[in-house]
């Protein structure tokens, strides 16, 4: 048995994600704000609702890891929020920039650092032991958006940590690994669907489509297989080509 736990996931980039790992054989934790089990999971997933940005939601969830199965092999950190409302940079607040900080930054290093200290502590304890910590960033991380600053800084803080935490759990036999997401159809992209759609079919991306949960899905599962070991904060882009600025 193999356990994943993959935060935010009961919708958009996150529930495919988990929707995936149920398919290919891993014992499944959903996960989200919600304090009751929302409808539409894998019935033989479990869910646990944790606020990352709440140290004890984070204590709560690695608590009903630990209860119901024994052991966690798959770290995805995919739960992020983007600003309330898109504003200039000139007028973003304070609030909305604490508010994503807290959740996409935040929350983020210290669900790792948490869940990391688990695995290590599970190494003699467990049998096959070879877990994988996975961080869903953001082309956002070096693209410049000037209506949502404050989403497009946090993720470029995700990719830093993804570094770091790669570097320091290296030595620890833990594979730490990022994939960003470029254009997804998802919620968090219906406002600006309509742009994006024009420039994706004006040449913005080699591959002229918008992305889907399950193509970010499908690097979170090679990330999870073991095939990129030999490698310390691989950075996968799902992104349609974006990241070639071509041209």
């Amino acid at each position: 048995m193999k356990v994943a736990l993959v935060t935010g996931s009961t919708r958009g980039i996150g529930k495919g994600i988990a929707d995936l790992l149920c398919k290919e054989g891993w014992q499944t934790v959903y996960s989200g704000t919600r304090p009751v089990r929302p409808d539409g999971l894998e019935e033989t997933a479990g869910y646990v609702s944790c606020d990352i940005s709440r140290a004890e939601d984070r204590e709560r969830a690695l608590s009903y890891i630990k209860t119901n199965y024994g052991r966690i092999d798959l770290l995805v950190n995919n739960a992020g929020v983007a600003p309330l409302k898109r504003q200039d940079i000139l007028e973003m607040t304070e609030e909305s920039f604490d508010r994503v900080h807290a959740i996409n930054l935040k929350g983020t290093l210290f669900m790792c650092q948490l869940f990391a200290r688990e695995m290590i502590a599970e190494r003699d304890a467990v049998t096959d032991w070879h877990p994988r910590i996975v961080y869903i960033g953001s082309m956002s991380a070096y693209t410049s958006s000037t209506s949502c600053g404050e989403y497009c800084i946090s993720k470029a803080g995700v990719g830093m940590v993804t570094r770091l935490f790669a570097d320091r759990l290296a030595q620890e036999g833990i594979g730490v690994f990022e994939v960003r997401p470029g254009i997804i159809d998802t919620d968090m992209t219906k406002v600006v669907h309509e742009k994006y759609e024009h420039l994706i079919q004006e040449g913005l991306l080699p591959v002229k489509r918008f992305g889907k949960p399950e193509d970010v899905a499908n690097m979170v599962l090679a990330c999870a297989s073991g095939l990129l070991d030999y490698s310390a904060g691989q950075v996968l882009d799902a992104d349609g080509g974006f990241q070639l600025r071509r041209l």
